[in-house]
């Protein structure tokens, strides 16, 4: 691999590793302690980019004339989903409650006898696929090339399609689900945990509950919330998350207790990098107990920094609202006399919404991400390119991410309940370096900063989100009653599939600096490097 990488960059593919039902970041220990901590696991999730790059497993062997088929096959296997037949296997399938054309739910007196139409062509075929990539590169030096091998050889990589099966593993009537929502607020909860409940009950479900507070509502303080349809109903007319959030909780172990204790048989957890670890753990201690249990992860970063998906929800409406902090500031730039507006949006590791609000906007002149580096001072530095700003247009917009340039700010070893680094308040250092910049220069700026990040959390989803809501919704329960678990759902070229959490937990996904949408942003903006 070494030998390769200066022909191809870092646009090379780490190779197909063996495929392990355990995590892959935290080795044995899910399979050999039962008192496993939470927030250990979602701090181990979290790894960079570039500790990913520098542990790419072992070297594909390319002279071998069978590499080709061989990470097709292993690339099938990492990708295979969990399912309860592979602890179960006696585990007799049911014929599907879920049919269109039967508009009541399931009642008891039938539950014996599942009403089933075999000529009703809505249902997903378990060998039905999804073409993981669909871009054919011809050489690595394209922009945003993803290549396995030095030649960029077409390589095809196949995910699992999601959609109701015609045979379910669970009887309704048996099964009690639960629904958690962990991390921080993202517009489109509600409307996941309404979908979630409506999908439940027309399969027939009458036990439908949802875990306050997070991961922490598996604790015995916190008392189980009843759900159903009249329930939920209008939840989505509003923002935040009708079950509340947090970070932390219990050990492994002592959730899976609750749960069996509860009598849960379905959980479905929304949550981002670090709530599908525990969401991964869990699934690996109830297969360890031989627990009949799905769960079944919904991505929720706002951030959109999940591994293999087109996008994640809430992120849409980031972007939008991001739109009126942008306006504002660019309003009160160009009102000022040699004003300068700065907005300071979400992303920690990646700069998906700060690129695409810049993008989408036309206001801005700087984006500044996590994933290119920059500097303030200098004759490249940004400092000198708001000069230049002012003096031909008279006024300048700057949008950056909250993980962008924290080289520049004092190193801290604070951390949240998940274990994320406490970043430093990059918006306020830039405020205060262009302040300085141009008073020394003795033609002061009017510098105006904003940060409308709780206040885009706290949004109900947008009709783009609402649509991405409502389909992971369905789909995470059609997974669930397929008999699937330890697995999330999320959208790839436009079709929705299921993936095993480890593969889209490995590592943040981060925007591509050579990537077209980037150049794209770098083309609206003007911007230089500022290296």
């Amino acid at each position: 691999m070494e030998s390769i990488s200066p022909a191809i960059g870092s646009t090379l593919l780490p190779p197909a590793k063996s495929h392990d039902r355990t995590h892959p970041l935290f080795g044995s220990s899910l399979t050999t302690s039962r008192r496993i901590n939470l927030n250990g696991i979602c701090r181990k999730s979290r790894i960079s980019a570039e500790q990913k790059a520098s542990t790419a497993a072992v070297a594909i062997d390319f002279t071998d004339p069978d590499w080709k088929s061989n990470y097709e096959s292993d690339f099938e296997s990492r990708f295979n989903i969990p399912h309860l037949t592979d602890v179960f296997e006696d585990a007799v399938p049911f014929p599907s409650t879920f049919c269109l054309k039967m508009r009541t739910p399931i009642t008891e007196d039938i539950a014996d006898g599942y009403p089933s139409d075999e000529n009703w062509h809505g249902y997903i075929n378990n060998d039905d696929r999804v073409l993981l990539k669909v871009i054919r590169f011809s050489s690595p030096t394209s922009a945003g090339a993803e290549c396995i091998d030095p030649d960029c050889t077409w390589v095809e990589q196949w995910v699992h399609r999601a959609g109701p099966r015609k045979k379910i593993y669970f009887k309704p009537e048996n099964v009690k689900a639960a629904i958690v929502t962990c991390g921080g607020l993202c517009p489109g909860l509600n409307d996941v945990i309404r979908q979630i409940v409506i999908t439940l009950e027309i399969y027939g479900v009458k036990k439908i509950v949802g875990i306050p507070f997070g991961y922490r509502g598996f604790g015995d303080e916190l008392a189980e919330m009843p759900l159903s349809r009249k329930v939920v109903q209008n939840v989505h007319l509003s923002g935040g998350s009708l079950l509340g959030v947090s970070r932390g909780g219990p050990t492994v172990s002592e959730i899976v207790d609750s749960m069996q204790e509860r009598g849960i048989s379905m959980l479905f957890v929304l949550g981002g990098n670090g709530t599908h670890a525990g969401a991964n753990a869990i699934h690996t201690e109830c297969r360890k107990r031989r627990l009949k249990v799905a769960v079944v992860g919904v991505p929720k970063t706002i951030d959109n920094d999940i591994l293999l998906m087109d996008k994640t929800f809430g992120f849409d409406t980031a972007v939008e609202e991001a739109q009126r902090a942008i306006n504002s500031a660019y309003i009160e730039a160009h009102s000022a006399y040699r004003g300068i507006g700065i907005v300071k949006l979400m992303g920690r590791s990646s700069g998906f919404i700060a690129m695409q609000a810049s993008l989408a906007s036309g206001q801005v002149d700087i984006c500044l991400i996590p994933e290119v580096a920059f500097h303030l001072h200098g004759p490249h530095g940004v400092l000198g390119h708001l000069k230049y700003l002012l003096e031909t247009k008279g006024s300048a917009v700057l949008c950056l991410a909250e993980g962008a340039g924290q080289n520049f700010l004092e190193k801290t070893n604070a951390k949240d309940a998940s274990g994320n680094i406490v970043l430093g308040d990059i918006g306020v250092h830039i405020q205060q370096e262009i302040k300085k910049y141009f008073k020394a220069l003795g033609a002061p700026a009017d510098v105006k900063y904003i940060d409308p990040t709780y206040m885009i959390r706290a949004c109900r989803a947008n009709a783009s989100d609402g649509i991405l809501c409502t389909v992971l919704g369905q789909n995470a329960v059609h997974g669930a009653f397929a008999g699937y678990s330890g697995i999330t759902v999320g959208i790839c070229n436009t079709h929705y599939v299921y993936l095993p959490i480890p593969e889209v937990i490995s590592y943040p996904r981060a925007v591509d600096p050579n990537s077209r949408m980037w150049h794209r942003c770098l083309t609206s903006t003007g911007q230089p490097d500022f290296i």
